[in-house]
């Protein structure tokens, strides 16, 4: 049973906490609970997927669930400091409505269907190489070299660090395309 002599405010009123930012707002289930972090069996550093600023997030990790995504104070650019959208980042990864399957709809249908991961992916690389040989150009009008294809282009998401933009770059660049773009820059 709570006595009236256990009220935070009363502590808070009667003791040396007068703003009632230290003991006296504690509470005996205060002292019994744990941090979602102290129980985490490791810890990921990950980049917020948000925008294109780059923030430093810590990922806890507990039975390969993730229980909890704060800021990182290791990091030089947010010095462990999260904005609304990435302090809520959990939920984009552990929410009900997430996406955990490739989802494909064909031409001309009406319904999406599940594909394995490695059957999309086999998808696009045979896409990819059949666009650049119909569209491959290696030469102009006059004879110059152009080595390039025109039927594909890339935009890169603001999420995007520097080293996967220069990953991406030299990618297309290397099967010949010249439309290579990142919406940060735009």
């Amino acid at each position: 049973m709570t006595t009236f002599l256990s009220w935070p405010v009363l502590r808070q009123l009667t003791g040396p906490d007068v703003l009632g930012r230290g003991l006296a707002a504690r509470s005996r289930r205060t002292e019994e609970i744990t941090p979602r972090t102290a129980t985490a069996d490791r810890v990921a550093r990950s980049v917020c997927p948000y925008c294109a600023v780059g923030c430093g997030q810590r990922v806890f990790v507990k039975d390969e669930q993730v229980v909890q995504i704060e800021g990182d104070p290791d990091s030089p650019i947010s010095r462990g400091r999260l904005c609304p959208k990435g302090s809520a980042s959990k939920s984009l990864v552990t929410g009900a409505n997430r996406l955990d399957k490739v989802r494909y709809r064909r031409p001309h249908g009406t319904e999406w269907e599940d594909l394995d991961l490695d059957v999309a992916m086999e998808m696009i690389a045979d896409r990819v190489l059949a666009t650049r040989a119909a569209t491959w150009q290696q030469t102009d009008a006059e004879g110059r070299h152009l080595r390039r294809t025109m039927g594909i282009a890339a935009l890169g998401g603001a999420t995007l660090d520097n080293e996967e933009n220069y990953l991406i770059k030299k990618l297309f660049t290397a099967m010949g395309a010249v439309q290579i773009e990142n919406q940060a820059r735009i």
